[in-house]
């Protein structure tokens, strides 16, 4: 369990977090919705230990500030919003940057295979000898979701990672999460933007808006029409799946908005 007490972040002068009070638990995909600006990549990164905050971060009942930052990251494996990497390595190379841990002088024909066939799982198999400089964004995504993977951690921290993607492998990403969240008894937290792709493959939804939490719970508690126009300032349709989980339409821009822009 993750526990986040009287939780406080700055940026800028700017409070992006507010005594924010949050629980996360194991086997568990939670989505971290709400508008540009919020704090919501923030909040990844102050758990993954780049940006500082005030407040207590707990993990299995642990204050992580007291231990080694080396020690807490290790638990943790965390794949930014910027998928720009530097490096003159091929795909295959990439992928086995997540054993990076593990890994000696010689890579071992064990640690080739479990890249191989996470790569296979993701359907990149296809991409493993060719130079990272030559691929699209949307497949150095996968391949860095796939080194995330690799990491075998305990905590999965991942930052818009479908924004890059078709629809194919956004539900591609999307299901080995959720499938590894449950068979590794991981804890997942993605900050998505796509609100019906959150409803569909996350366990429960936390809303942030100016510093607060606004919602937090199962997705059709957090989903209404009433928060949509208030946080996102949009007209919209709420539809429900044969699983009775939401699907957002927009239908446009709210009133007051438009006023506002007009006066």
């Amino acid at each position: 369990m993750l526990k986040l007490e009287n939780f406080t972040l700055f940026r800028s002068n700017i409070c992006l977090a507010d005594s924010i009070h949050l629980c996360f638990e194991k086997g568990k995909v939670y989505a971290i919705l709400g508008p540009n600006g919020t704090g919501k990549s923030s909040l990844l990164q102050a758990i993954f230990g780049e940006l500082s905050f005030s407040g207590i971060l707990r993990f299995k009942g642990e204050d992580v500030c007291g231990m080694k930052k080396k020690i807490w990251k290790k638990k943790l494996a965390y794949m930014p919003q910027d998928n720009f990497v530097d490096l003159n390595l091929s795909a295959l190379d990439l992928v086995l940057l997540g054993l990076m841990d593990n890994l000696g002088l010689y890579i071992s024909d064990e640690q080739i295979m479990l890249a191989t066939n996470m790569m296979e799982k993701l359907g990149i198999l296809a991409l493993a000898h060719r130079n990272i400089s030559e691929l699209s964004g949307g497949q150095r995504q996968m391949l860095l979701f796939a080194s995330v993977l690799l990491k075998q951690p305990q905590i999965l921290l991942l930052d818009e990672p479908v924004s890059a993607l078709d629809m194919h492998y956004q539900c591609i990403l999307l299901e080995q999460v959720r499938m590894q969240t449950k068979s590794r008894e991981l804890l997942s937290i993605l900050v998505l933007h796509d609100l019906s792709l959150a409803c569909q493959f996350a366990d429960e939804l936390v809303l942030l808006y100016q510093g607060e939490i606004k919602a937090k719970g199962k997705p059709r508690k957090v989903i209404t029409k009433e928060l949509l126009k208030e946080i996102y300032a949009v007209q919209a349709d709420i539809f429900y799946d044969d699983n009775s989980l939401p699907c957002v339409f927009v239908k446009g821009v709210s009133n007051h908005i438009k006023r506002r822009k007009n006066e």
